[in-house]
């Protein structure tokens, strides 16, 4: 069964005959004819009754209209999908996020909205290392990463710059500080997660320390999460050190300053797969300069 045998015969049931439906389809009585009889074979029923006056439906012919115009519909209506999935105004956008800070996200989730109003949008939390696999391997369209720095195989656009804080006892001298360098903080034992949890942050945390004092970080304690390792930072009887960058606000711990980090910052980049945007990650990057303007 050919979708144009269905349009032939809803043509010939409409127009009350084989010539009338030719003459609207634009093409030979004789072709509308034998598309008929062909589907009448594959489906082992009389569908029109031929008289040498009039053609009309069979009663295996009144049943089976309403299905055939069905099926015309559900077809038009897939090309009209496959149509705005091309210009990227439907579809589906798979998108790994990350926490904070702020607003961002909600924000481009309202552009996207307003922009391409059909378009559905998959979030997805991963690690940061399984994130940019799967856009490597194309089981995400894109991923927003922090801190990384090259991911090969992909490309990675910079969308935006976060401050970075650190957090120390409030007893210490350099608590009495505004901001603080690295250089300050790097004879203090820091509080880092392991490499294995966020390989870029660790990795720009480490570079970034040694290019400032010309070492690598003194080990202290573990951070487990920050509220936790906040509380520690404020409790243990050895001073340490930690730095973060704000996710949902920056938080207040008793006997523990929060200050700013003034020669490091971290980047937010969209990882996606070489070559011209899709539709869909152009509504996307459109979103996202939306809101940085």
């Amino acid at each position: 069964m050919e979708l144009r045998q269905l349009r032939y015969f809803v043509a010939v049931a409409e127009e009350g005959g084989f010539g009338k439906a030719a003459e609207r389809l634009g093409i030979v009585q004789s072709a509308v004819s034998q598309q008929i009889r062909r589907l009448e074979r594959e489906w082992g029923v009389v569908l029109f009754e031929r008289t040498t006056r009039r053609v009309g439906l069979s009663g295996a012919g009144e049943r089976l209209l309403p299905e055939a115009r069905a099926v015309l519909a559900a077809a038009e209506q897939a090309s009209r999908v496959a149509a705005d999935v091309t210009a990227g105004d439907d579809g589906i956008l798979r998108l790994a996020a990350v926490h904070g800070p702020g607003d961002r996200i909600d924000r481009v989730l309202g552009e996207l909205a307003t922009g391409a109003p059909h378009l559905q949008v998959r979030l997805h939390r991963l690690p940061v290392v399984r994130r940019l696999a799967a856009v490597r391997a194309g089981e995400l369209d894109a991923a927003l990463v922090r801190a990384v720095p090259s991911a090969p195989g992909l490309e990675l656009l910079p969308l935006w710059n976060d401050p970075l804080y650190v957090a120390l006892p409030e007893s210490h001298p350099l608590a009495a500080g505004r901001a603080l360098r690295l250089e300050q903080l790097a004879c203090l034992p820091l509080r880092l997660a392991p490499e294995g949890g966020n390989p870029p942050f660790h990795e720009l945390v480490t570079g970034a320390l040694h290019a400032a004092a010309g070492s690598r970080p003194v080990p202290g304690p573990p951070f487990t999460d920050l509220r936790a390792t906040l509380a520690a930072i404020g409790t243990a009887r050895a001073p340490s050190w930690t730095l973060f960058y704000e996710v949902r606000g920056v938080p207040s711990v008793p006997r523990v300053a929060v200050r700013p980090l003034t020669d490091l910052a971290v980047t937010t980049s969209l990882a996606v797969r070489p070559g011209p945007p899709g539709p869909v990650l152009r509504h996307l990057l459109r979103a996202l300069h939306a809101v940085e303007r």
